[in-house]
């Protein structure tokens, strides 16, 4: 059984024996406060906020140091740019968890987190300093309303 596996915090056992004694008592107590306390906030949060970025509860090992994502929705109505506000500086990298999606008024469809030139057919954003930028590729859905959800990584 391997010794370095990394969802052994996130367990929460569903029974304790507490002890008569009142200092022993305290410390059980305190100890099943922060068990429980670790147990809940590794969990994925789900708020999903327009103009105010939001923790999404997931954790990231890609450096030596804990790293946690946000979450900001943002509304667009057509192709082009949609500021999104985020100081770059503090992102260590944007999350593949980006996506989002559109309608044209009568169906829905997915936009893609893609690159910045337009796909065929296809209704796509990609992530500059300042903006998130809407493509349509030629024979795409005609945009009536949509929103795009932007996770990033910022260090803990």
């Amino acid at each position: 059984m391997s010794t370095n596996i990394t969802n052994q915090v996130a367990y929460l056992r569903t029974s304790r024996e507490f002890p008569e004694e009142i200092k022993e008592l305290a410390f059980q107590v305190s100890k099943s406060y922060i068990d429980i306390a670790n147990a809940v906030n590794t969990r994925t949060i789900g708020i999903y906020a327009v103009n105010k970025s939001s923790i999404t509860g997931d954790s990231w090992f890609l450096t030596s140091k804990k790293q946690q994502t946000l979450r900001q929705v943002y509304t667009f109505t057509s192709t082009g740019n949609i500021p999104h506000g985020i100081n770059i500086s503090s992102v260590f990298r944007f999350s593949p968890n980006s996506y989002g999606s559109f309608t044209d008024g009568t169906n829905y469809y997915g936009a893609i987190y893609a690159s910045s030139t337009a796909i065929a057919g296809q209704v796509s954003f990609y992530i500059t300093p300042t903006n998130i930028v809407v493509l349509a590729g030629g024979g795409a859905p005609t945009i009536s309303s949509g929103i795009i959800v932007l996770e990033w990584l910022s260090q803990v």
